[in-house]
């Protein structure tokens, strides 16, 4: 029986970062990944050229949220913190080969118009690991603008993050996700508001401060 065919652009990710971790990610060759991952450059024809690949760096580092499931008991920020924080750990043995990637991505418009994609992705998938991708109490986009925007912020402190228990991404997360809290408490006191039924069962004034919202 024929051994597995290898997934090139799973391997090229991982030979990309091995290979940025000791150079600058601009020098490096489509013809140099294929050697590092010991695969063929034709392997790659019609698959994958070297932005396909910086861009499915991403992705790849999206799988680590879901190697646990959710403890439903915490609450969902809670749940949210801990699935984003998997991927960060995933991501530090690959530390140097990725910030020499986001150096030089940080230089190229349509790279970071296809990270700004791939964010949207990774948090609407971060919400479904941490079981809130439902769309009750706040619209999923909603949600998932805040969770991208919260991991962007929490990278940034991951990039100068320099304690081995990441005190500085954890802390940045944590602030992003509570402002993140109080953004769609106030969305949904607002929709609740607008909606809220006047005694004739029309559509009446806002509901006074303090009044609890409907869902």
């Amino acid at each position: 029986m024929s051994a597995k065919k290898r997934d090139p652009i799973k391997a090229g990710v991982e030979a990309a970062l091995k290979l940025g971790a000791a150079r600058p990610w601009a020098e490096i060759t489509l013809a140099e990944i294929a050697d590092e991952a010991g695969l063929k450059l034709s392997e790659f024809y019609d698959v994958a050229d070297k932005d396909s690949l910086s861009d499915a760096v991403e992705p790849y580092f999206d799988k680590a949220m879901s190697a646990e499931a959710a403890d439903m008991d915490d609450t969902p920020r809670e749940r949210l913190f801990d699935v984003i924080m998997r991927r960060f750990e995933a991501m530090e043995p690959h530390r140097e080969g990725l910030l020499s990637l986001m150096k030089w991505r940080d230089r190229s418009p349509p790279r970071l118009a296809a990270l700004l994609r791939a964010r949207q992705r990774t948090a609407k998938w971060a919400l479904a690991c941490a079981g809130l991708d439902g769309s009750t109490r706040a619209p999923v986009s909603a949600k998932a603008a805040n969770a991208g925007w919260a991991m962007a912020r929490a990278e940034r402190a991951w990039r100068k993050e320099t304690s081995a228990d990441f005190s500085r991404t954890m802390a940045a997360l944590d602030k992003e996700l509570r402002d993140a809290e109080d953004r769609l408490n106030a969305l949904r006191m607002f929709r609740g508001r607008r909606r809220r039924p006047n005694a004739a069962g029309e559509g009446g004034p806002e509901a006074p401060p303090g009044a609890t919202p409907q869902e």
